[in-house]
């Protein structure tokens, strides 16, 4: 059974840093490609970032420099370090791969920017 289980989230002030977790099961995170989304209150869920499986990354322009995606493959998770936080990244993050059998997606973490 494909699971992914986000954890990692909270409240951080501005300029600070977090590192969310996913954590897959029933499929080997390093065979396909993993995504990090998110969806900020009024707005459509957007694509922050991505981990291909030959392990190249790729970024939003709004969070380029700041935030990082990452796999480890013997704990079969991925990782989304985001530093230099501002309010316009408080979301729920969303982690998120696409099988063969379908797309899939994890409950979802809420980040919070705030002084």
């Amino acid at each position: 059974q494909v699971q992914l289980v986000e954890s990692g989230g909270g409240l951080v002030q501005p300029g600070g840093s977090l590192k969310l977790s996913c954590v897959a099961s029933g499929f080997l995170v390093s065979l396909y490609h993993m995504n990090w989304y998110r969806q900020a209150p009024g707005k459509e869920r957007e694509l922050v970032a991505t981990v291909a499986p030959g392990g190249t990354t790729n970024y939003a322009d709004s969070v380029k420099g700041r935030f990082t995606i990452s796999r480890d493959s013997a704990k079969n998770t991925v990782y989304l370090q985001m530093n230099s936080l501002q309010f316009e990244d408080t979301a729920v993050y969303y982690c998120n791969t696409i099988l063969p059998r379908g797309a899939y997606w994890g409950q979802g973490s809420q980040v919070t920017v705030s002084s």
